[in-house]
Parts: structure tokens; sequence; C-alpha cells
């Protein structure tokens, strides 16, 4: 019995040791993207109106770019991204980072657009291209005045229905008609594309590559290396919150610490005598 225990209390400290090492390595390599790979923030709504975890206040934004702006991050272009993705690092700034927006919310140009331009910075929209000029949303003129300004579009398809929902026919309407609708509008490729829910199937990804679109993003959480799937691209989704700032610099700091636990908890979860132990790993 002594050396069962002795055996289990091994095995607990050899758990935290490598645990410890693994966060102080998150920690100290974060600002590394050759080491701990490119982060990609994700961003919904910025306004006072709604008080949603997807709904950042806009005075907890601008602390956000501000920290990022201060401690030497710098937002980068699709173009970039798409090099980094090829290997080719030698145009990227210093501690790059690239800031998307999902659905194409109407308080983008009003809140977050100013902000990013206020401290020189840009951003990706994804846009829902059925939605543009809606009441909430953005209309064609704002997105064109945004483009204009180094904002950049890419496609959230025309409906926001998940992918894996369609049929390969109504799936790839969807596809191919954001994709046109934005490169029309703008007069510039759309290769973008983030998947509604972040949810796809082999046949979405087929699909999604047969449409033009060079990358997908999803709503997993992590950051993205060169060898990354390209239609299966990580995201470090941003939600307000009581303490929004600690929850930011958290995520952004250890993105590959809520990777690993992101992952394990997806891992589990698909397995029916696991999944209780799938509860017990936190989705951060």
């Amino acid at each position: 019995m002594k050396k069962i225990c002795t055996w289990i209390l091994g095995i607990v400290l050899a758990f935290i040791v490598l645990l410890s090492g693994a966060l102080i390595y998150w920690y100290f390599a974060s600002i590394n993207y050759h080491l701990t790979g490119m982060p990609v923030l994700n961003y919904h709504q910025v306004n006072n109106k709604f008080h949603t975890v997807l709904t950042m206040k806009p005075e907890n934004f601008e602390e956000q770019i501000r920290y990022l702006s201060e401690n030497g991050y710098h937002s980068i272009t699709l173009e970039q991204f798409e090099q980094y993705m090829e290997g080719n690092t030698s145009n990227l700034p210093d501690r790059p980072i690239l800031i998307t927006f999902d659905d194409g919310y109407v308080d983008n140009y009003e809140y977050a657009y100013p902000i990013l331009k206020k401290y020189n910075m840009v951003g990706t929209i994804f846009l829902i291209t059925d939605f543009v000029g809606r009441p909430g949303y953005l209309n064609w003129d704002q997105v064109k005045e945004m483009s204009n300004a180094g904002m950049e579009f890419g496609s959230h398809t025309l409906s926001h229905r998940p992918l894996d929902s369609f049929n390969r026919a109504d799936m790839r309407h969807e596809l191919v008609g954001s994709k046109k609708a934005v490169e029309w509008h703008l007069n510039r490729p759309c290769d973008f594309i983030a998947f509604p829910e972040g949810k796809f199937t082999d046949t979405v990804l087929e699909e999604t590559q047969n449409a033009g679109y060079k990358y997908g993003f999803t709503i997993d959480a992590g950051r993205d290396f060169p060898w990354d799937n390209p239609y299966d691209l990580d995201r470090i989704a941003m939600f307000e919150g009581p303490i929004s700032f600690e929850h930011f610099r958290f995520r952004l700091t250890f993105s590959a610490f809520s990777a690993f636990l992101w992952k394990t908890h997806k891992f589990f979860e698909h397995m029916e005598f696991t999944k209780p132990l799938a509860n017990c790993i936190p989705e951060p």
C-alpha cells in the first residue's frame, strides 16, 4: 500500500512539475510567435447598448487595444498573415497580431474602428453579407470607407447558418455567394472566411476550398502555426465580463494553455464514457 501511495504521489508531482514548466514556457514565450504561434483575436460587438458576453464595452475594448499598442504588438493585414502561413516572416513586425470581428455589426464602425485608428491598428471584419444594410449591421458605404482606410473584410457566409446544416448545393451557394458579394462591392479578393459558430465538416472544408477560399477560421481557442490546416485555424475569443481586462490579458498570454484545455475538453467530450471527465476541464 505504501508503494502504491508513493507511486501515485510521484505521478502527481511529475504532472505538477510538467504543467508548471509548460506554464512558465507559455508565459515567457507568449510574445514570440515563432515559439507559440500567431495570436488571432476574435471580437463581435463593441457598444454600451447590449450586455452580453460577446458585446465589449467601448472603454474595455480601448483598454485592450491600448495595452497591445503600449506593449509592442502590431496588428497585421491578411496578406501578412498569409505570408506567415507560407513560412515567410521577413515582412512581419515584432509581436504581430491579427484582430478580427465576426458578423459585421454597425458598432464596429461606430466604436471599434475609431479606436483602432487612434492606436494605428487595423482589423478584419467577417461579414454576413445578406445582413449588410440591415438595422444594427454595417452598410456597404461604411464597409467601403473602412476598406479604403486599411480595414479588411472576409466572409461569414450569406445567412450565418452553420454550414454543416446545409446540403452540398446550398452550402456551395452560401460560400460562393458571400465571397462574390465582398469581392464585387470592394473590388478586392475575398480569400478568408470565418465559419458561423465555428462549425464545419469534411464536406464543408472541401466546398470551402472549391469556392476559392484559402483560409478558414474557427472559434476553437489557440494560436496558429504555418503547418496548421489552413481551413481549421484557431482564434482567441474575447469576452466581456466583470474582469474583462484581466481575462483578456490571461487569454492573450496563456492562449497556448487555453488551447491545451480546449482541445483536451473536446477530446474527452466526444467519448461517452469520458464526458464526466470533460466536465471537470474548463473551457477557457
